[in-house]
């Protein structure tokens, strides 16, 4: 039978590494949780506003800056939709300076934010109006939106805008918003909109 006797320097000597291997056991632990945590749940297009910095042909990418001053970096195929350009699909971002203002609306999953669509704003893009939203009609996807000078106006909605609609305004006649639209067919249609 073997004796297994730890001297009192050997003790002294554990004793103060168990703190220090105990706190490595929990940093690991706390790493592990975190890598495995999922992206926020979002569901469905969201729409961002923020003028163009780069475009990466090769990379299917692009940077946008926001307002406050943040790099967003986005993928895309060659199913991108893109109003304002003078090319069809991805062809057109080579058209877009830096600077220009876009508006992306874009899919976020686990392997990043993907851009399924990109509207240039001003230009040959998107024009802009200011007002307050008097009436939504989700059935024929329009809004009605009255303009300082008392006159009303009823814009046809894109099914993306159409979906945003109930979420960032009611009906009340007090929720102001800035539209960004096109003219398609002597119509105008709201592309995006937000609160002013």
């Amino acid at each position: 039978m073997t004796s297994s006797r730890v001297g009192t320097g050997a003790r002294r000597r554990l004793s103060g590494a168990a703190p220090g291997i105990v706190l490595i056991g929990i940093v690991v632990g706390v790493i592990g949780l975190l890598a495995a945590q999922s992206p926020p749940n979002t569901r469905g297009t969201m729409a961002l506003e923020g003028t163009m910095k780069t475009f990466y042909k090769a990379a299917n990418t692009i940077i946008v800056t926001t307002i406050d001053g943040v790099d967003h970096a986005y993928h895309f195929t060659k199913d991108l939709l893109i109003h304002g350009g003078k090319s069809p699909g991805p062809d057109a971002l080579a058209d877009l300076r830096e600077g220009t203002t876009v508006v992306v609306h874009y899919e976020t999953s686990a392997q990043g934010q993907a851009a399924v669509e990109i509207d240039e704003v001003g230009g040959e893009g998107l024009k802009i109006t200011e007002g307050v939203v008097t009436r939504i009609d989700h059935r024929r996807s329009e809004i009605t939106i009255r303009f300082d000078n008392g006159k009303t106006e009823t814009l046809k909605l894109t099914l993306r805008a159409a979906a945003e609609a109930g979420k960032a305004v009611d009906e009340s006649g007090s929720t102001r918003i800035i539209v960004y639209y096109s003219d398609e067919g002597g119509r105008k249609v709201a592309h995006y909109f937000k609160r002013a």
